[in-house]
């Protein structure tokens, strides 16, 4: 098939519509519930690593039920605290990592983490990622999150070409729109977990196989 030159409103649309019947990614899910503060989508992302979004979902609403603030957190001791996110992957050095963030935010900051990504990435383990997230989707700051879907997808469309992530997010700062900056984690995500997977490219139903260059697809369904 002859490929098309990219058009990125087409393809965000498309990509949009496609996702529609899947679950939302898993931050703005948690942001249109209502967990909306730079401090409860910081700790939404990071016990999203290495952590299935179903997952997060559930136990970060199982742990804002109980403290949603800083200085709810804080107050919490540590078994607490990793017995209320005992579900995700690493859950006791993330129940550390949280706890020492809480009492950083609520001594430091008044309470109130600050929408700045130094700030934000010099908290241990907190990565551009995370970063980029929480201060686009709670701060409302064009910046680009890009995780493992976000990578893959726009490396496959050929959009980018990248190795790493980070190097991706490079790319896409040079490239992408900045009305999409913080629109391409909500789109790409469900598109990249259920139509553009990792091990299998559906590209039947593919609603971007025109603009895509399938960069590495060896198998299709």
């Amino acid at each position: 098939m002859d490929k098309l030159p990219h058009d990125i409103d087409v393809m965000m649309a498309r990509i949009e519509a496609a996702g529609e019947p899947f679950a939302k990614a898993a931050l703005f899910e948690l942001r249109d519930l209502g967990f909306s503060t730079p401090f409860e989508q910081l700790v939404a992302c990071i016990i999203s690593i290495r952590t299935v979004d179903e997952v997060m979902l559930v136990t970060a609403q199982k742990l804002f039920q109980r403290a949603r603030t800083p200085d709810e957190i804080a107050a919490l001791d540590i078994d607490t605290l990793d017995g209320l996110i005992h579900a995700s992957a690493f859950h006791r050095s993330k129940a550390a990592q949280i706890l020492e963030i809480a009492t950083s935010v609520a001594e430091e900051f008044g309470g109130r983490l600050p929408c700045d990504f130094d700030a934000l990435t010099a908290f241990a383990g907190v990565g551009p990622k995370c970063a980029n997230l929480v201060l686009g989707i709670a701060c409302g700051q064009p910046n680009i999150g890009v995780d493992i879907h976000v990578h893959r997808v726009t490396n496959r469309w050929g959009y980018v070409s990248a190795t790493t992530p980070e190097m991706t997010m490079a790319a896409l700062l040079q490239k992408l729109p900045k009305r999409y900056w913080v629109e391409i984690n909500r789109l790409v995500v469900p598109f990249g977990k259920h139509i553009r997977t990792g091990k299998l490219s559906k590209s039947t139903t593919c609603p971007v196989l025109q603009y895509c260059r399938q960069v590495g697809v060896t198998a299709h369904l």
